[in-house]
């Protein structure tokens, strides 16, 4: 029930247009569980997320756990389990347990403000299981921006963001997802160190799409040694529901191991270019209605649900969309069909340890042989799920919240 009382404190307020310079202004501390600030537990830790940190001995901030909200010159702020919602901007902090809370900005038109703060919670909440997982010095955070990125986005829009985030003090950290790429994270960054994934130019480590699509097509091999035995996707037909940046970059590692491609995306321009470059690549308005080995959703999430379940003819699933699970309970209902899911936060993480390596400056070669052993972490999850009979994101979660729990005892 916790979240119906979120959308209302939510709708408190409308959101009225004001100028850039004002958009994003008015910024108060984020305040967490029982009114602790994260920069209380970064100051604790002792660390900046560039080094290895001591563990924090707090417990994460959860979302939705406590909200009130006020009127401010720009409309409206929310406070909720560390989430603040503002004119065009809403950034949730999950937990800084790990270390600094990092997550993409996803530029979006959210058709309400509730569906944005949602979607932040939901998504900060996954980035603190990823960091986990992938062994980074890092916590859960996301923001939104609420718009239309081809009629809304600005150079002085995504300047004033930045200022915004440089509010924050450190505690989130920005990097790029839906709807914002490279060259918005350089003009962010004009405003804030504290973000990352900037160009090569401007002193980042770059485009993350290539790390993520590698750190998929890893998790897509080690499912098929489960399902099938050998770690190759050759001759397997695999659905790619979504071909931006990470969509297209998994489909050539696919036709490079020989499999066959079948793609879909609601952009027709998108589906154009795959067929451009990749001329043996099938393309279709729906990929679950394709006799598949493997499903791999690379858009949105929430696309694995009950009827999506009558549908699907994969042996795998496995993706770079966040929350691939309209429910919980979908991770079950595979697992009891025989459908092997790679959970959705383990098998994207090539991004995130992209990033992390990028603020403590390892190598391209160090960083590419973290995320080839994503693998390896997959196939330990598929073994603990084995072992203790339940479903792989149940065992996923249950390493995550290992090592956070770890984290604060120590």
């Amino acid at each position: 029930m916790w979240h119906q009382g979120l959308h209302r404190q939510a709708r408190i307020g409308a959101f009225h247009p004001v100028g850039v310079e004002d958009e994003f202004r008015d910024a108060v501390p984020v305040v967490g569980v029982g009114g602790r600030d994260p920069d209380e537990e970064i100051r604790r830790a002792g660390h900046d997320g560039r080094s290895r940190p001591e563990p924090v001995p707090v417990p994460p901030i959860e979302p939705g756990l406590h909200g009130i909200s006020r009127k401010i010159q720009s409309g409206c702020e929310i406070h909720t389990g560390g989430a603040r919602l503002l004119h065009r901007a809403c950034v949730g902090i999950h937990s800084t347990v790990l270390g600094p809370a990092l997550g993409g900005t996803r530029f979006y038109p959210y058709p309400d403000q509730g569906s944005a703060l949602t979607d932040v919670l939901r998504l900060s909440r996954g980035m603190t299981y990823k960091a986990a997982v992938a062994g980074v010095c890092l916590g859960g955070g996301k923001a939104v921006i609420i718009g239309d990125p081809t009629r809304q986005k600005t150079r002085e829009l995504l300047r004033a963001y930045g200022r915004f985030i440089e509010t924050l003090g450190g505690r989130y950290i920005s990097a790029g997802d839906v709807g914002t790429g490279t060259a918005d994270l350089d003009i962010i960054g004009a405003a804030t160190d504290h973000v990352v994934g900037r160009s090569a130019s401007a002193g980042g480590s770059g485009d993350s799409g290539p790390m993520t699509a590698l750190g998929v097509y890893q998790g897509m091999r080690a499912a098929a040694t489960v399902a099938w035995g050998q770690p190759t996707l050759k001759d397997r037909v695999v659905g790619v529901e979504g071909v931006g940046k990470v969509g297209s970059e998994l489909i050539s590692l696919l036709v490079a191991d020989g499999a066959r491609v079948v793609a879909t995306d609601v952009s027709r321009d998108a589906l154009a270019l795959v067929a451009d470059r990749f001329p043996g690549v099938t393309t279709t308005g729906d990929v679950l209605a394709e006799s598949l080995d493997v499903y791999a959703p690379c858009a949105l999430g929430g696309t694995l649900n009950e009827k999506s379940l009558e549908r699907l003819t994969a042996s795998i699933v496995c993706g770079a969309a966040n929350n691939q699970l309209l429910e919980p309970g979908i991770d079950t209902q595979l697992h009891d069909r025989g459908v092997t899911w790679v959970p959705d936060y383990v098998a994207n993480a090539g991004g995130l340890i992209q990033v992390a390596g990028e603020r403590e400056g390892a190598t391209a070669d160090v960083v590419r042989g973290r995320v080839d052993a994503i693998h390896d972490t997959v196939i330990a999850i598929f073994d603990r799920s084995v072992a203790e009979s339940i479903a792989p994101g149940r065992a996923a979660d249950g390493m995550a919240e290992g090592r956070l729990s770890a984290a604060r005892v120590r």
